[in-house]
């Protein structure tokens, strides 16, 4: 169980570690119960949503560093687990959180799923010490000179206990190296001189300035600088050579476990001698079932050729049913095509019905029109006649007159002689036009009698296709008094009454 929880304590502090983004070396308690809750159920351990909380009941201040969590992680999660649970899927959850963090090359020259495989080697082959820190071995950086003072682009590699740079990644032209020891340390420095993401390397006989990329690459950098003085001053071994140790010792394991497996083989090789007897004995009684199996086969054979022709009768009785089924289905299919072949010639001669209603009912607004123009014309012409026979009274008065006035009412009958001309002339254009407004009557009455005759002979049709559809048939109209502007506003009765008045009104005048 120690070397389990040792195992999966190595993937944890990778996503622990992934989760600080400030590299504060905290994270917050947000982030810790959503990883806790995934690291239960990958782990099918019981999670209590609760037990962070009242763990961390009295740091309220802000989030949790990784000493802190470290309990709370032994208690209720690594603690609990049996065993019984899916290691590939445990691992990729923790690759998911911490793979944006570790691969920051791209494109990558293999797969992604090849890093994942990559980065679980990893964790199996490093050291049992936490937060593990996979170390950026190489990358440019600027380097201040210790004579000009200029800045100078070179390529860094960082080894167990030294710092080489060259002056570009094919590693060529070596420019010097930085060598690392227990008194060496390294620290921030502000930006300054124009240059950011400055740190100081300081050892016993020199101080290198070197500035990064960006802050990511220049915690990354001081971070690995500070592992690998470290296992300086403690006289750890560096990771690979510890790796390489437990690999030998693996092997000498692996070895003396195959000289016993040999041994064991040797001892299983007479068994199976002994046994090879057995099964000399056993193959005998074997042939004899299988002669008595060969009898039964052929029974069972028999049984299902009878079985055979059965089913074959019984299957061409049920296609005989099935091929009189598609018949009808066929024969309703051809119904049901004419039935909507019906349906869509009754709906072609519905719409050039209504086509041929329309036509009516705008020859009878064109009817209306010129009836209402006949109505103007006429009124027109009931005025002008009227002012005639008013000029007419005038013109009689002024002969009764005295011979005084006769010469100035000579020279007005000569005027309104001439105005009762032009009014005449003014009442032949009416007529003409009355004339003209007639012709356009007698053309829309054609179109309307046309229109009626094509909606009679589409009725025709209709009651010839069983009566669907029945005409809507215009009410019958009384005849209309019609003027040179349409319809009068009159009845035959009134005009008749109007023109005696009228007769008797010239008749007075003239006495």
């Amino acid at each position: 169980m120690v070397g389990l929880k040792e195992e999966l304590l190595k993937p944890i502090w990778h996503a622990f570690t992934a989760l600080d983004l400030d590299r504060s070396g905290k994270v917050s308690k947000s982030q810790l119960k959503v990883l806790s809750h995934n690291l239960c159920t990958v782990l099918n351990v019981p999670h209590d949503p609760v037990a962070l909380e009242e763990h961390f009941r009295d740091d309220d201040e802000g989030p949790v560093s990784n000493q802190g969590y470290m309990p709370y992680l032994n208690k209720f999660i690594l603690e609990k687990v049996q065993g019984n649970f899916d290691k590939v899927e445990f691992n990729r959850m923790c690759w998911t959180l911490c793979f944006k963090k570790n691969l920051t090359k791209s494109p990558l020259f293999i797969s992604d799923e090849d890093a994942f495989k990559v980065w679980v080697i990893f964790n199996f082959l490093s050291e049992d010490k936490y937060p593990l820190v996979i170390v950026p071995e190489e990358g440019y950086m600027l380097k201040k000179g210790h004579r000009r003072k200029n800045w100078t682009e070179r390529w860094f590699v960082l080894k167990p206990n030294i710092i080489s740079y060259y002056a570009s990644e094919d590693l060529k032209d070596k420019k010097g190296d930085i060598i690392l020891d227990e008194n060496c340390f390294v620290e921030s420095l502000p930006d300054k001189d124009g240059k950011k993401c400055l740190f100081l390397i300081k050892c016993l006989d020199k101080s290198f300035e070197i500035s990064a990329s960006d802050k990511k690459k220049k915690q990354e950098w001081i971070q690995a600088i500070q592992t690998t003085v470290s296992l300086l001053r403690v006289g750890s071994p560096p990771p690979h050579k510890e790796a390489r140790q437990k690999r030998k010792e693996l092997r000498q394991k692996l070895q003396a476990e195959q000289e016993e497996l040999e041994r064991q083989m040797k001892e299983l090789q007479i068994a199976n001698e002994n046994k090879q007897e057995e099964l000399e004995t056993v193959r005998k009684q074997l042939e004899e079932a299988a002669a008595r199996a060969a009898v039964e086969e052929k029974k069972r054979l028999q049984t299902q050729m009878e079985l055979q022709d059965r089913f074959s009768v019984e299957l061409a009785r049920e296609k005989m049913v099935r091929q009189q089924m598609e018949e009808q289905v066929a024969q309703k299919s051809s119904e049901l095509k004419q039935y909507l072949q019906r349906v869509c010639e009754l709906e072609e001669m519905y719409k050039q019905l209504q086509e041929a209603l329309e036509d009516e009912k705008q020859a009878r607004q064109d009817e209306e029109t010129v009836r209402k123009l006949q109505a103007r014309l006429l009124e027109e012409e009931s005025a002008k006649r009227a002012e005639l026979e008013k000029w007419h009274l005038q013109q009689q008065q002024t002969i009764l007159m005295t011979e005084a006035e006769k010469q100035e009412l000579e020279t007005q009958r000569i005027i309104k002689e001439r105005a009762l001309q032009v009014a005449m002339q003014q009442l032949e254009q009416l007529e003409l036009e009355r004339k003209q407004a007639l012709e356009q009557y007698e053309g829309v009455k054609k179109k309307l009698e046309l229109a009626a005759n094509k909606t009679k002979s589409w009725k025709d049709k209709v009651a010839h296709h069983e009566g669907l559809i029945r005409l809507i048939e215009p009410g019958s109209k009384n005849p209309h008094l019609i003027t040179n502007w349409g319809p009068a506003a009159f009845t035959e009765a009134e005009l008749e009454q109007r023109e005696k008045s009228w007769k008797g009104k010239k008749a007075t005048s003239e006495e």
